[in-house]
C-alpha cells in the first residue's frame, strides 16, 4: 500500500516510529513533512497530504500532530477525505468498516508508541463494509458539492 505520512513538529518523533513500522510492514510511505524541531503550522502539512490521498495519489494518509484534532479539521477541509481522530483500535477499526476514513489522525500527546502501532496496524488492515455505510457516504460526498 503507498501511504502517506506527516507530522507537526509535535507529532515528529511519533512519525519516525510509524515510518519504521510501515517499511517493516512492507508499505511504501512519503514523507510530507515536517524535518525537525522547529515549530510548523499543522495545516501547511495536512493540506498537502490531504489533496494527495484526495487525488488518488496515495491509498491513504496519516497525519499527527499533539492532540491529532488541528490535523483532523485541516484535513477534512480538502474534498474526498475523510480523516479521523482515533484514539484506539476500536475506534479505528470502525473509522476503517463504516465510514471508509482515509486519513488516520493521531495525537502525539495521548498515546504512546505500542498503542500508536497498533491503531495504524488496525487502519490499514481493515476494509470498508459498504452496504448502509456506502448510502451514508454518499450524503457525505453529496455535501461536498
Amino acid at each position: 500500500m503507498r501511504i502517506a505520512i506527516g507530522s507537526d513538529h509535535r507529532g515528529l518523533a511519533l512519525k519516525e516510529v510509524l515510518k519504521e513500522l510501515l517499511g517493516g510492514l512492507g508499505h511504501e510511505w512519503v514523507d510530507f513533512g515536517c524535518q525537525g524541531e522547529e515549530p510548523v503550522d499543522y495545516p501547511d502539512i495536512a493540506r498537502p497530504l490531504a489533496e494527495a490521498v484526495a487525488a488518488g495519489e496515495y491509498e491513504r494518509g496519516i497525519l499527527i500532530c499533539g492532540n491529532g484534532v488541528g490535523m483532523s479539521i485541516a484535513a477534512n477541509k480538502v474534498k474526498g477525505v475523510r480523516a479521523a481522530l482515533c484514539q484506539d483500535g476500536f475506534t479505528a477499526r470502525l473509522a476503517r468498516r463504516h465510514n471508509d476514513v482515509n486519513v488516520l489522525c493521531l495525537g502525539a500527546w495521548g498515546i504512546g508508541r505500542g498503542l500508536a502501532e497498533e491503531i495504524v496496524r488496525t487502519f490499514l488492515n481493515e476494509d470498508f463494509e459498504g452496504g448502509r455505510h456506502a448510502r451514508r457516504l454518499k450524503k457525505i460526498r453529496a455535501m461536498e458539492r
